[in-house]
C-alpha cells in the first residue's frame, strides 16, 4: 500500500512539473511572438493605436484583443508584414486610429520658444531637450514623429516636417 502513495505521489509531481513547464513554454513562445510583432511596428511610441506604445499593441495583438490594422505610423506595409507573420487577413488601415503619413520629424522654432517644458513631458521617446524657462530643442535622431508634443506647446512653436531621407 505505502508503494502505490508512493508512486501516486511521485506521478502527481511529475505531472504538475510538467503542467508547469508547459505554461513556462507556452509563455515564452507567446513571447517571442510579441517580440516579433513589436519589431514590424514603427516604434513610434505615438499610442494612435490606442495602447500606450508599441510594445502593449504588440501584446494585444497576439493576445487576439487588438486587429493588426490600428497602426498609422506603420500604415499598409506593417499589416502585410503583420498579417504574413501572424497568418492573418490583411485589413485595410482603421482610419479611425489616423492616416498613415511619411515618416515626420518634429522642429521647434527656437525663437517662439518660451521653455515651458510641457514637450518634455509627453515626448515619449525623450527627443526634446531643454530645462524649463529656457529654449527647447529636438534631438532630430531620436525624434518619430509621433506628434504628442503639438497639443500641449501653448504657442505653437512645433511644427512636423518631412523627415529627411538620409535620417
Amino acid at each position: 500500500m505505502l508503494a502505490v502513495v508512493v508512486l501516486a505521489g511521485l506521478a502527481g509531481l511529475a505531472g504538475a512539473g510538467l503542467l508547469f513547464a508547459a505554461g513556462r513554454l507556452r509563455t515564452d513562445a507567446t513571447a517571442q511572438v510579441v517580440n516579433q510583432v513589436d519589431e514590424l511596428l514603427p516604434q513610434s511610441q505615438c499610442a494612435q493605436c490606442g495602447y500606450p506604445g508599441c510594445r502593449p499593441y504588440a501584446a494585444a495583438i497576439v493576445a487576439g484583443e487588438a486587429p493588426i490594422n490600428r497602426c498609422a505610423p506603420g500604415g499598409d506595409s506593417t499589416i502585410q508584414a503583420l498579417s504574413h507573420l501572424l497568418q492573418r487577413e490583411a485589413l485595410p488601415l482603421d482610419t479611425r486610429f489616423g492616416e498613415h503619413q511619411p515618416a515626420q520629424l518634429a522642429l521647434i522654432d527656437e525663437a517662439l520658444c518660451i521653455g515651458c517644458a510641457r514637450c518634455l513631458e509627453v515626448c515619449p521617446v525623450d527627443a526634446i531637450i531643454g530645462a524649463p524657462r529656457f529654449m527647447h530643442t529636438v534631438l532630430q535622431d531620436a525624434c518619430t514623429g509621433c506628434e504628442l508634443c503639438l497639443p500641449p506647446c501653448p504657442v505653437d512653436c512645433i511644427d512636423l516636417v518631412p523627415r529627411p531621407p538620409d535620417s
